[in-house]
């Protein structure tokens, strides 16, 4: 029985001649989707095959429903040669993008277009089994309602905090509960192949090619949620770092303090300069006796959530909008840090705090100009995500179509 493309996509070890066509068939699949349809000739010279190769790999790609004969194309002269691209609806990738209450998920096709996508679907993260299995029940359903057969999804994505190793697929801070790695055990519920990323990093990957970033080579991404993370583009690469921990930008110690982070230290930037810090500093000024819209609805002030306090800010809460400038002159001061050993040509602010704007960005605008060099600061862009909370989603479903296609670059 003949080996679909699919299946040798997701065989662990292909050696020999079939590992060989698995690459020129990504290769095939890779030029259309990035440059777009092409003749036999065309192909052969591009990818320096034999026209009896490239038709071979064209037709078994036919074959398998990824690639279609779009029919004769116009020729100066001589007999008109056939031109061939990816047929509709050949194959899709899916980003699931995990935040602390909730998760975005979404799909893309090869071209990189979302094709189908829900975000803010109600979901409490917890280190526990059962939050694991709910997850996993949250990703079939939303398989089981899509409008194409689940064959067609290539790849799955999941952007969770936390260190993680994209590489074997653990993610040593969630989930941590058995000897093989989380993807393997999740892929096993799911029946398609995962990949895990750092949530930070994906987001900064989808903001990286498919969002504010240009032409730029040299790029930051700030994550500014309820911890910090950051991504980071150097020389037109996502840097990972010698274990692929890079980007602990929450974790700098950068105050001299005696409040315990997340991480077991002390004196951390998101002791005072986080999402974290920003709800235990609004339930502080409650206790004593400050009024604020975020608990005009009845919430209870122990049950506060950093959305809360960000929807008060938006509807011109002074309380909400004194304490988020309070935080963000410090996230500003971590980022001239950066700025300074890195001039960097951007830097993006992401997350579900950069979605108050102007009320964190301008005293992080005034800290980085009090704490960065001029001569260095001066060249560096400062922008807010243009992705927003979709950031995630669409980083984790470009990051499985470079992964899956071993692309050089992420076009």
């Amino acid at each position: 029985m003949t080996t679909t493309f699919f299946e040798e996509l997701n065989n662990e070890g292909p050696t020999g001649v079939a590992f060989k066509n698995v690459n020129l068939k990504k290769k095939v699949i890779s030029y259309f989707a990035n440059t777009g349809n092409a003749t036999i000739a065309e192909l052969g010279k591009e990818l320096n095959l034999s026209v009896p190769k490239v038709t071979s790999l064209l037709n078994d790609l036919i074959q398998d429903g990824l690639v279609q004969d779009h029919g004769k194309v116009d020729s100066t002269g001589g007999r008109k040669p056939n031109v061939y691209g990816l047929a509709p609806n050949s194959g899709f990738f899916m980003g699931i993008d995990v935040k602390r209450h909730h998760i975005n998920i979404g799909l893309t096709d090869f071209q990189k277009n979302l094709i189908s996508s829900f975000d803010r679907h109600p979901y409490e993260l917890n280190n526990s089994e059962e939050s694991l299995e709910e997850l996993c029940q949250i990703i079939n359903k939303f398989i089981s309602e899509l409008p194409i057969p689940k064959e067609k999804i290539l790849g799955i994505g999941i952007n969770l905090s936390g260190r993680i190793n994209h590489s074997k697929g653990y993610n040593h801070n969630l989930f941590d509960f058995h000897e093989d790695p989380l993807s393997k055990i999740i892929e096993t519920e799911i029946g398609i192949k995962v990949f895990l990323e750092n949530d930070s990093r994906a987001m900064a990957y989808g903001e990286f090619y498919s969002g504010v970033v240009t032409n730029e080579r040299d790029v930051l991404f700030l994550n500014l949620d309820y911890g910090i993370g950051m991504g980071m583009l150097i020389n037109g690469q996502l840097h990972y770092g010698k274990s692929g921990y890079s980007g602990e930008i929450g974790h700098i110690p950068l105050f001299q303090n005696e409040i315990l982070c997340r991480c077991g230290k002390k004196g951390c930037l998101e002791t005072e300069a986080s999402g974290w810090a920003l709800v235990d500093m609004f339930k502080e000024k409650l206790q004593a006796g400050a009024s604020t819209v975020a608990t005009r609805d009845n919430i209870n002030p122990d049950e506060l959530r950093l959305e809360d306090i960000i929807n008060a800010a938006n509807n011109d809460d002074v309380l909400a909008i004194e304490l988020i400038a309070e935080i963000g002159e410090k996230i500003g001061r971590a980022i001239a840090l950066l700025i300074n050993l890195f001039n960097p040509e951007l830097v993006v602010l992401g997350g579900s705090l950069a979605s108050t704007e102007d009320y964190i960005l301008l005293p992080i605008k005034s800290a980085i100009k009090k704490y960065s060099v001029s001569l260095v600061n001066n060249d560096t862009q400062l922008k807010v995500s243009q992705l927003g909370e979709m950031a995630g989603v669409i980083g984790a479903c470009l990051l499985v179509r470079h992964r899956l296609l071993d692309l050089n670059t992420a076009n």
